[in-house]
């Protein structure tokens, strides 16, 4: 899964392969244009030194009403709200004075921003308790509805309501079908893997 989003964003350049995004080959895209139509909220965000206003919006094109909705829809607005400075509280290097769960609402209060069609999620929510995760499905569900979202997850409950899943092993493809076909086969290997988690099948 690393590899497939490390050749998404052409970091890694594939070789005997394709991806295509609206039947066009990604290798020819110009890189900026590529990566600035695509959005990603990683396991293990990292901040930039500067304010959060800097933070959500680097280029500084975004009005504060627009940041502050973003940061309410990320569940975090009280908690910037309530920091000496608000939006011009520093971040020190690499986000230390934030939690791991912090980082990545604030990344996703930047992609709420960013507003591109493609937003990918990997193990976004894994530092989040399971309420915080929740009301998260529910922003992501109701705001990007219009995008393709990719999320990478070993918290299934998270992907039971994608419209497809496709589960690896091995790097490889096993099975890709909508959870809800995938969960009326016993011995699949998501049923069995919903099964284990405790998730009603």
């Amino acid at each position: 899964k690393s590899s497939l989003m490390l050749a998404l964003f052409r970091i890694i350049e594939p070789t005997n392969s394709q991806i295509l995004i609206d039947g066009r080959d990604i290798t020819t895209i110009g890189l900026q244009q590529l990566r600035s139509g695509l959005t990603i909220i990683p396991q293990d965000p990292i901040l930039f030194s500067g304010t959060i206003r800097f933070n959500l919006d680097p280029t500084l094109s975004v009005d504060d009403s627009d940041i502050w909705s973003a940061l309410r829809h990320a569940h975090l607005s009280d908690t910037i709200s309530a920091l000496e400075g608000g939006l011009d509280h520093q971040v020190t290097e690499g986000g230390r004075n934030f939690s791991v769960g912090q980082r990545q609402l604030l990344c996703l209060a930047r992609a709420l921003l960013r507003r591109t069609k493609i937003l990918v999620l990997d193990e976004a929510t894994a530092a989040m308790d399971a309420q915080t995760d929740e009301a998260i499905q529910e922003t992501l569900a109701k705001e990007f509805d219009d995008c393709t979202v990719l999320t990478i997850a070993h918290r299934l409950d998270t992907i039971i309501g994608s419209d497809r899943v496709l589960v690896l092993a091995e790097g490889k493809v096993v099975e890709c079908a909508p959870p809800g076909e995938l969960l009326r086969e016993p011995g699949s290997m998501f049923y069995d893997m919903c099964r284990n988690a405790g998730i009603v099948v």
